[in-house]
């Protein structure tokens, strides 16, 4: 008799001091620039001489190790700025994230599809090209919390699209390049 009280106290005690399960859920507004493969602007992450903003964010939720993530990201002038044109490229990606949460220091990597979307406009409109293509990225980052809802964060990424495109009379390969960016993380 004297053990079942013994084991009835410690289940209630584990059970009352157990922490609750619960996802992390965050948004992380950014900032960077693309730097090889199809970027125009800089061939390599150390010979960019002409760095063109990157914008964009990240919304998702981790649970322990795992996460998912959609990453929305546009830039000007992908393909170089040229007279009369204007061309842009948009990134929508959904991904899966491990997560090694070190105390403050999170650092994750990911992987995931989406969509890539060159468009182009030439001659103030007077001709416009857009091509939706299914890509992929990979890569990773770190998160520095200083709060619990408030961090920082550094995050590079491969994007790559699965086929050719064309626009109007411009062939092109897939679109490759990588990103680096830096932002701030909103954890709630």
């Amino acid at each position: 008799m004297h053990s079942r009280r013994i084991v009835l106290l410690a289940v209630s005690l584990l059970a009352w001091t157990a922490a609750p399960a619960r996802a992390d859920s965050f948004f992380s507004p950014f900032v960077g620039y693309n730097f090889g493969g199809d970027s125009a602007n800089c061939p390599s992450l150390t010979d960019c001489q002409d760095k063109r903003l990157n914008w964009g964010a990240s919304i998702g939720s981790t649970n322990g190790v795992y996460g998912l993530e959609e990453d929305i990201s546009y830039t000007r002038d992908f393909f170089g700025k040229t007279p009369g044109a204007n061309n842009s490229l948009l990134t929508l990606m959904s991904n899966l994230m491990i997560v090694v949460p070190a105390g403050p220091v999170h650092v994750y990597g990911l992987v995931g599809l989406g969509l890539v979307r060159p468009h182009m406009t030439f001659d103030s409109g007077a001709l416009t090209l857009s091509k939706n293509s299914i890509g992929y990225d990979i890569g990773g980052g770190l998160n520095i919390f200083f709060t619990r809802g408030l961090g920082v964060r550094g995050d590079v990424r491969h994007i790559k699209t699965l086929q050719n495109f064309t626009l109007g009379v411009f062939n092109s390969d897939q679109i490759n390049f990588w990103r680096g960016s830096a932002g701030l993380t909103f954890r709630f």
